[in-house]
């Protein structure tokens, strides 16, 4: 009886595993976005996540939501100096997410600030 609750129990890890193994590993896209980081926040109550938006128009009528991984520092840092500029972010799409991961499935990998093509700003 205790060798097979433990196998059943194992081959439960051993699924859930290789699910988190197949969700982290496996991109579903890779591409960039550009428009105006109109928000960049730490939020949570009990799990802390980097959330932001970005404005892909000049009416802000489409949204851009993404998360940043903690083990970013650096884009956290320059998302944080950006905040209300033109950027261009590279980011990376999973099937899904997890909850101390972030609340979308895009994931910024890199962000640089860009002239806005919309508002000459010299």
């Amino acid at each position: 009886m205790k060798k097979t609750l433990f196998i059943i129990l194992g081959c439960l890890l051993a699924l859930y595993l290789c699910y988190f193994a197949f969700v982290y590993y496996v991109p579903y896209s890779e591409g960039t976005r550009a428009g105006e980081l109109i928000k960049f926040s730490n939020r949570g109550v009990m799990i802390k996540t980097w959330e932001g938006e970005i404005s892909q128009g000049i009416s802000g009528a489409q949204i851009f939501s993404f998360s940043v991984l903690d083990k970013n520092e650096d884009v956290i840092e320059k998302m944080k100096e950006y905040q209300g500029s033109y950027v261009k972010v590279t980011y990376v799409e999973r099937y899904t997410t997890f909850a101390f991961w972030g609340d979308t499935k895009y994931f910024i990998t890199d962000v640089v600030k860009e002239n806005s093509p919309h508002f000459n700003r010299n």
